[in-house]
Formats: structure tokens, sequence, C-alpha cells
């Protein structure tokens, strides 16, 4: 069969094809210390899952509306205002399955062959991808380690040309957990106003900040910068429901009907258990999230340290998130364990799963050749025994 261009060009997501080849390993019977996927280690709170048991014994197991449940819709724009003193009317809420979706989701409906969406660099893996599926183009402005990954006004501008129709945003961002300053965000808000170019704010870490990093949601500056924001997120993180498949937009209302109308004949309606227990995550105690973020914290700073003592490892510290996103290039060219040596990213995880049985992700598909992301949502005896694995494998 004739398969598509567009299909046939695309490449499997990265993190998940690293993943993926760690679990070959370990089906060898090898042990590997796996740092490779974006999840929270922690189960779903007890809290969350007796709601989904308990919608299951109410009957709530059939069809819902297209775009979520009003319950659900109005807990999301409750938690906006109470979170972040955004007002937002529930029909300008539409869940989806998972934050993934709703980009796709946001994409599909602002964009068309010959647009142009602004990406900052390093980006997570599915935004170029997504935007090519809808036949618009990347264009992909790098950021630099010096300036903690993060977009300034000035390039931002210096990006936009008549055929720009969206600039997509990640704060805090995956894969190098830069928390945006806020005026750095203030400046990116001018010029989209100015401009009058929309922004998607995929916010899915935004509970998942460090002492020292502020967050602020990027349509919190203003109405006239909420009028051109579409806001990203969801439940994956923060509640530890990456499993559920439940996340979010909120959006001028225009957007939100069109995304509508897109979903309701592209999957119909999410899972209607899973939309239900995100009504206590949102509505029910809180705790779980400060308790979740103390361990990251712990696990932050002893990650920090070990890449600090190893020579010619470099970084940014991440603001928020759970990654470490370090320049391995110092390395390219020498001998690493076993004598082998390697000229790129790619080539340095393969050898590194190979031979010290550590996974990471390469740079490359973050748009950042010459960088490793190490997810550090593991436990701390993994982390200790990846990163001794990892540091007798960088000194032969």
């Amino acid at each position: 069969m004739r398969i598509s261009e567009i299909v046939k060009n695309l490449k499997p997501s990265a993190t998940i094809a690293a993943a993926a080849k760690a679990k070959e390993l370990k089906a060898t019977g090898v042990t590997v210390y796996e740092f490779t996927l974006g999840e929270p280690d922690f189960n779903t709170p007890d809290h969350i899952c007796a709601a989904a048991k308990e919608a299951m014994d109410a009957g709530h197991t059939h069809y819902t509306p297209a775009t979520g449940i009003p319950e659900l819709k109005k807990a999301v724009a409750a938690a906006y205002k109470r979170d972040y003193n955004l007002d937002y009317e529930p029909a300008q809420v539409v869940i989806s399955n998972g934050a993934k979706h709703s980009i796709h989701n946001v994409l599909t409906t602002l964009c068309q062959p010959g647009d142009e969406v602004i990406i900052p660099t390093p980006y997570w893996v599915s935004y170029s991808a997504l935007v090519e599926l809808c036949g618009a183009k990347p264009v992909l402005v790098p950021t630099t380690q010096e300036s903690g990954f993060c977009l300034s006004p000035e390039q931002f501008a210096n990006a936009i040309t008549d055929n720009t129709r969206l600039m997509m945003l990640n704060n805090p961002c995956n894969p190098t957990g830069a928390a945006y300053p806020v005026e750095t965000l203030e400046g990116l808000a001018k010029v989209a106003v100015e401009k009058q170019v929309p922004v998607l704010s995929d916010e899915i870490y935004e509970k998942l900040v460090y002492p020292g990093s502020e967050f602020r949601s990027f349509a919190s500056f203003g109405q006239d910068v909420k009028d051109l924001t579409i806001i990203v997120s969801g439940v994956s993180k923060a509640y530890a429901m990456t499993g559920w498949r439940i996340g979010w937009t909120l959006a001028p209302a225009d957007v939100t009907k069109g995304m509508s109308n897109l979903q309701s004949q592209q999957t119909s309606n999410p899972c209607s258990i899973s939309q239900y227990a995100a009504v206590e995550a949102l509505n029910g105690p809180q705790d779980c999230i400060p308790e979740m973020l103390a361990k990251f914290t712990e696990r932050r700073e002893y990650v920090l340290k070990r890449l600090r003592a190893i020579e010619g490892l470099s970084f940014a510290d991440p603001g928020g998130a759970f990654y470490a996103f370090f320049d391995v290039s110092s390395y390219f060219g020498k001998p690493l364990q076993g004598g082998r040596t390697v000229d790129n990213s790619l080539d340095f995880c393969s050898a590194l799963l190979e031979e010290a049985h550590v996974a990471l992700v390469a740079g490359d598909d973050f748009g950042a050749p010459g960088y490793v992301r190490l997810s550090f949502a593991t436990s701390m005896d993994i982390i200790e025994a990846g990163l001794d694995r990892l540091e007798a494998f960088l000194k032969p």
C-alpha cells in the first residue's frame, strides 16, 4: 500500500525509542539504569484512584460529551482561578486524551500548509513532528546554555514573518528544565501582542518548579495577552497520572469551538473514568504535589552535584520539571569505557547503554546535538548507581 509522504518521513518519538532500546536490553537479563521516560515514578494518589472506582461503580462507563464532562471543565476553570487568578468559562475548556493530543488539536485548528510555527530549541521531540503533520513549517530558534535555554523577546521578534501563525512555548521546558524568568515572559508577551502572534503555552510542568524559580502562566500578563494564548496542560505530571491520558486546553472561544468540532470527529471523548479521576485530582487534597516536589528537589540537588563533579560536562541548572540536560561533546573522539570512541550524542547514548547499561536520551531530536537528557523521575538508588556508572564510563 502507498504510505503518505508525511507519515513516511515521520520519525518515532526519540524518548519512546530510547526506552524501547533499554527494555530490549533488560529482556536479556541485564540490569539497566533507566533515565529515559518523562513520567513521575510515583503511583497515582489513593484518593484519585478511589474516585475512579466510585465512577465505575456509579456506571460512568459510557460515552461523555466529546470535549469532556461538565464537572471536569468546571474543575479546570476553577483551578486556574484558584491558582493563577485567571478567569475562564468552562465552555472555553476542551478535555483531550492527554496534553499531546491537546497540542495536536491546537496545531490542526490554527495551522495549514504555508504557515510557520516558531519553536525555541531545545524543544520537546514531538513539537516539530506535530507541526509538520498539519502541513505547516517548524521555524526552530536556538537558545543557549548561557541564557538558561530561554528564548529572548528579541529572538522571538526576529523570527516572525508574514507567514508566522503561532509560537510554541514550553515553560518549564522539556528537555532542559528551563523555568522562564517572569521578566522574560513579560517581554515575550509584549512581542506577541505587538505582532499579534498567538502563543501555544505548554504548561504541563507548571507544578514542578524548584526554589529560586517562579511559575507564571503566560495568559496572566493581561487580557490582550490572554486573548492570544492557548494554554495546554493536564494531570499527568502534577498528579502522577500519565497513563490516565487527560489533558486540556484553555483558549479563546473561537479556537475552542474549532478544536471541539475537530475532536468530535477525531476521537470522540476522553476516557470517562479518567475524567472523573481528574475531577478529584483538581478538586481534592493537593498535598500530593508538594510531597512529590520535595522528592524531586532532593533528587535534583543530588544529580546536579554529581554532574558538576564530572570534568567536561556542562549544563544550565533546571528550574523546573525533572530533567538534567547536559553537554557531553567534550568527550567526542576520546576513548571511553571499553575503548570506544563516539562522535555524536546518538552514538554516545548507544555506547553508554551497551557498555555501562545506562539509558539516556540523545539531544539530537530535541534540537540540541551534543547534549543528552537524564530524567531523575526515578529512585535515588537507581540515580546513585546510574551516575556511578556514567562517571566510570567517562573515565576508562
